[in-house]
């Protein structure tokens, strides 16, 4: 495996539901209040498809384009203030993990369902940006041609913009989600791995089509090395 593509709410970035406490604020803003039988059918939406793009999930849920896009811009303001109120962290050993996989010869790419305002909001809080970056490539579903997973794009664009592998059986995708799941099983990637750190569980990945469940993405490195 030459090139890891890794998924970050839930999989590197324990965020403690923000994801959920954002939708809340963005439903509120197009009049679904908490406690509402349409804010209790949403929510369900939204854990079901954890990992997807967020306007691609605003759109199924609010219809039409105007309204989706009004959810998704108060998503990502409520999610961006919850970043800056310091209300993440990396999930233990993920940092440490990527820098053992990069030492190792491995290019890590890390890729996300957020825009690219809040991915680098997540990034610059978790200091994975100064004094330099942690990973060479990062990836919102915009820098892939817009669609988010379960599509394939942004695990090949990872592949394509890097060169790091010379075929996409040497892509090993991670994440927490099926959705993370699905893009690496249809893109080909050779391993594909859902951690136990965030929406989906066991059932989920391998309904989806995982090689394999992990703990966390601490394990990974060890996956990769042939050590277990």
């Amino acid at each position: 495996m030459r090139l890891v593509v890794l998924d970050m709410a839930g999989t590197t970035v324990a965020d403690g539901g923000l994801v959920e406490r954002a939708f809340t604020a963005a439903a509120a803003e197009l009049g679904v209040g908490p406690g509402s039988p349409e804010h209790a059918r949403h929510l369900a939406y939204v854990r079901a498809t954890m990992g997807e793009s967020k306007i691609t999930v605003f759109r199924h849920l609010f219809g039409d384009e105007d309204r989706a896009r009004r959810a998704n811009a108060a998503f990502e303001k409520a999610y961006g203030a919850f970043v800056g109120d310091g209300l993440l962290a990396p999930v233990p050993g993920a940092r440490e993990a990527i820098e053992e996989l990069t030492a190792g010869g491995r290019t890590v790419v890390l890729s996300t369902g957020f825009a690219r305002v809040t991915q680098d909001a997540i990034l610059a809080a978790l200091g994975w940006l100064d004094p330099e970056p942690l990973v060479p490539l990062t990836l919102c579903p915009a820098d892939a041609g817009g669609r988010g997973r379960p599509f394939p794009d942004m695990v090949l664009a990872a592949f394509l913009r890097t060169g790091a592998a010379q075929d996409v059986r040497q892509v090993a995708v991670v994440g927490d989600t099926s959705y993370d799941v699905l893009s690496g099983v249809r893109a080909g990637a050779g391993l594909v791995a859902g951690v136990r750190t965030g929406a989906h569980g066991d059932a989920e990945f391998r309904a989806a089509g995982a090689t394999h469940v992990l703990g966390s993405v601490a394990e990974l490195p060890a996956l990769l090395d042939g050590a277990r």
